[in-house]
């Protein structure tokens, strides 16, 4: 798996690649966890190269929302495939999370 963060244009933008199973999702943590503070920006979450989402994955996804919501900033899912969409509607978190 491969994660990394950028900023672009004022908001943090993470790049998912590859499948974030358990093990995978402990590094992907370290990687993303400036994104739990972050500092009032916003985040775009890039999954168009993500194939497959573990549920320790999916609970850093929403630390990363509890994180921003609490400075004010949003969480955008991009380009999250069907697959993955469905593990969002199974766990109801296609309710709490905003995608394009």
């Amino acid at each position: 798996m491969i994660t990394k963060i950028e900023e672009i244009d004022g908001k943090y933008v993470a790049t998912l690649k590859g499948e974030m199973d358990t093990a995978a999702a402990k590094e992907a943590e370290e990687v993303l966890k400036p994104l739990y503070t972050c500092e009032g920006k916003d985040v775009i979450i890039d999954c168009s190269e993500l194939e497959y989402i573990a549920s320790s994955g999916l609970r850093i996804l929403l630390a990363i929302l509890k994180g921003a919501k609490s400075k004010g900033s949003r969480v955008v899912m991009r380009g999250v495939n069907d697959d993955i969409k469905n593990v969002f509607k199974l766990t109801g978190f296609i309710n709490i999370f905003e995608f394009e």
